[in-house]
Protein backbone atom coordinates (compact mmCIF):
# COMPACT_ATOMS: atom_id res chain seq x y z
CA UNK A 1 0.00 0.00 0.00
CA UNK A 2 1.82 3.30 -0.82
CA UNK A 3 -0.05 6.63 0.00
CA UNK A 4 1.54 9.92 -1.45
CA UNK A 5 0.26 13.32 -0.81
CA UNK A 6 1.82 16.33 0.70
CA UNK A 7 2.34 17.39 4.63
CA UNK A 8 0.63 19.24 7.03
CA UNK A 9 3.22 19.90 9.99
CA UNK A 10 2.41 20.18 13.87
CA UNK A 11 4.31 20.32 16.88
CA UNK A 12 4.61 18.44 19.81
CA UNK A 13 1.58 17.12 22.01
CA UNK A 14 -1.29 17.66 20.22
CA UNK A 15 -4.12 16.36 22.04
CA UNK A 16 -7.25 14.90 20.97
CA UNK A 17 -9.16 18.34 22.82
CA UNK A 18 -7.74 20.17 19.98
CA UNK A 19 -8.20 17.60 17.46
CA UNK A 20 -11.49 17.46 18.56
CA UNK A 21 -12.93 20.04 20.88
CA UNK A 22 -14.72 18.49 23.57
CA UNK A 23 -17.85 20.31 22.66
CA UNK A 24 -18.37 18.36 19.79
CA UNK A 25 -18.28 14.50 21.31
CA UNK A 26 -22.31 14.88 21.17
CA UNK A 27 -22.21 14.10 18.16
CA UNK A 28 -21.16 11.03 16.17
CA UNK A 29 -21.87 12.47 12.30
CA UNK A 30 -18.44 12.26 10.67
CA UNK A 31 -19.39 15.43 8.51
CA UNK A 32 -19.69 17.52 11.28
CA UNK A 33 -16.84 16.21 13.10
CA UNK A 34 -14.55 16.88 10.21
CA UNK A 35 -15.43 20.15 9.61
CA UNK A 36 -14.26 20.82 13.71
CA UNK A 37 -10.97 18.91 13.19
CA UNK A 38 -8.47 20.97 14.71
CA UNK A 39 -10.44 24.39 14.65
CA UNK A 40 -8.83 25.21 18.09
CA UNK A 41 -5.31 24.32 17.15
CA UNK A 42 -5.11 25.77 13.29
CA UNK A 43 -8.45 27.73 11.85
CA UNK A 44 -7.11 26.95 8.38
CA UNK A 45 -6.96 23.06 8.62
CA UNK A 46 -10.02 22.60 6.69
CA UNK A 47 -8.61 24.76 3.70
CA UNK A 48 -5.08 23.30 4.13
CA UNK A 49 -6.42 19.53 4.14
CA UNK A 50 -8.10 20.04 0.67
CA UNK A 51 -4.24 20.04 -1.00
CA UNK A 52 -2.14 18.51 2.32
CA UNK A 53 -3.51 14.97 3.40
CA UNK A 54 -0.75 13.63 5.28
CA UNK A 55 -0.18 15.40 8.98
CA UNK A 56 3.41 15.06 10.57
CA UNK A 57 3.99 15.66 14.28
CA UNK A 58 6.10 15.42 17.35
CA UNK A 59 5.80 13.68 20.31
CA UNK A 60 2.52 12.01 21.92
CA UNK A 61 0.60 12.87 18.94
CA UNK A 62 -2.87 12.10 20.10
CA UNK A 63 -2.70 12.35 23.99
CA UNK A 64 -5.41 13.07 26.54
CA UNK A 65 -8.76 11.36 26.54
CA UNK A 66 -9.38 8.41 25.13
CA UNK A 67 -11.95 9.72 22.63
CA UNK A 68 -11.99 7.57 19.13
CA UNK A 69 -13.71 10.83 17.81
CA UNK A 70 -9.76 12.12 17.14
CA UNK A 71 -9.04 9.41 14.66
CA UNK A 72 -12.41 9.33 13.55
CA UNK A 73 -12.53 12.77 12.64
CA UNK A 74 -9.36 13.06 11.30
CA UNK A 75 -9.71 10.84 8.78
CA UNK A 76 -12.96 11.89 8.06
CA UNK A 77 -11.29 15.30 7.02
CA UNK A 78 -9.65 13.47 4.28
CA UNK A 79 -5.89 12.85 5.93
CA UNK A 80 -4.43 9.89 4.80
CA UNK A 81 -1.87 9.18 6.76
CA UNK A 82 -0.10 10.46 10.38
CA UNK A 83 3.58 10.37 11.42
CA UNK A 84 4.64 11.28 14.36
CA UNK A 85 7.89 11.04 16.35
CA UNK A 86 5.25 9.38 18.99
CA UNK A 87 1.85 8.34 19.29
CA UNK A 88 -0.37 8.34 22.61
CA UNK A 89 -1.23 4.38 22.94
CA UNK A 90 -4.71 4.46 22.92
CA UNK A 91 -4.88 6.89 19.97
CA UNK A 92 -2.64 4.88 18.30
CA UNK A 93 -5.03 1.96 18.26
CA UNK A 94 -8.12 3.65 17.97
CA UNK A 95 -6.38 5.49 14.60
CA UNK A 96 -5.92 1.43 13.42
CA UNK A 97 -9.47 0.46 14.58
CA UNK A 98 -11.09 3.02 12.47
CA UNK A 99 -8.58 2.16 9.20
CA UNK A 100 -6.52 5.44 9.93
CA UNK A 101 -3.19 4.79 8.93
CA UNK A 102 -0.48 6.29 12.02
CA UNK A 103 3.14 5.81 11.66
CA UNK A 104 5.92 6.41 13.96
CA UNK A 105 9.53 7.49 13.24
CA UNK A 106 11.00 10.48 14.66
CA UNK A 107 13.78 10.82 12.20
CA UNK A 108 10.89 11.81 9.26
CA UNK A 109 8.74 13.93 11.53
CA UNK A 110 11.76 15.92 12.67
CA UNK A 111 13.26 16.07 8.86
CA UNK A 112 9.99 16.82 7.16
CA UNK A 113 8.59 20.31 6.58
CA UNK A 114 5.17 21.55 6.25
CA UNK A 115 4.43 21.49 2.61
CA UNK A 116 6.61 18.87 1.65
CA UNK A 117 5.67 16.03 -0.58
CA UNK A 118 5.70 12.82 0.82
CA UNK A 119 5.04 9.02 -0.19
CA UNK A 120 4.95 6.29 2.05
CA UNK A 121 5.47 2.57 1.06
CA UNK A 122 3.18 0.31 3.94
CA UNK A 123 4.39 -2.63 2.60
CA UNK A 124 8.28 -1.84 2.19
CA UNK A 125 8.63 0.57 4.90
CA UNK A 126 9.83 3.15 3.42
CA UNK A 127 9.18 7.00 3.86
CA UNK A 128 10.25 9.04 1.00
CA UNK A 129 10.29 12.80 1.33
CA UNK A 130 10.33 13.83 -2.31
CA UNK A 131 10.48 17.34 -1.73
CA UNK A 132 14.04 17.04 -0.10
CA UNK A 133 15.04 13.91 -1.93
CA UNK A 134 15.30 12.31 1.93
CA UNK A 135 13.86 8.23 2.86
CA UNK A 136 13.54 7.23 6.45
CA UNK A 137 13.20 2.71 7.65
CA UNK A 138 10.15 2.45 8.96
CA UNK A 139 8.92 -1.10 10.07
CA UNK A 140 6.86 -2.56 7.04
CA UNK A 141 3.27 -2.56 8.34
CA UNK A 142 1.61 -5.91 8.91
CA UNK A 143 -0.74 -6.95 6.09
CA UNK A 144 -3.60 -8.07 8.45
CA UNK A 145 -2.92 -4.42 9.77
CA UNK A 146 -2.88 -3.27 6.39
CA UNK A 147 -5.97 -5.03 5.17
CA UNK A 148 -8.20 -3.58 9.01
CA UNK A 149 -6.52 0.06 7.13
CA UNK A 150 -8.09 -1.17 3.48
CA UNK A 151 -11.44 -2.25 5.01
CA UNK A 152 -12.17 1.08 6.63
CA UNK A 153 -11.56 0.03 10.09
CA UNK A 154 -11.60 -3.09 12.47
CA UNK A 155 -15.33 -3.21 12.62
CA UNK A 156 -15.79 -3.53 8.67
CA UNK A 157 -12.03 -5.97 8.29
CA UNK A 158 -14.22 -8.57 11.23
CA UNK A 159 -17.64 -8.19 9.01
CA UNK A 160 -15.33 -9.47 5.90
CA UNK A 161 -13.95 -11.95 7.60
CA UNK A 162 -17.08 -13.53 9.21
CA UNK A 163 -18.80 -12.79 5.89
CA UNK A 164 -21.65 -10.81 7.75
Amino acid sequence: MIIKDRAIKYGNNVDTDVIIPARYLNTTDEAELASHCFEDLDENFSQKVKERKIIIAGDNFGCGSSREHAPVAIKASGVLLVIAKTFARIFFRNAINIGLPVIPCPEAAESINDGDEIEVDLDRGIIKNITLGMEFAINPVPPFIQEIISSGGYINYTKKKLKV
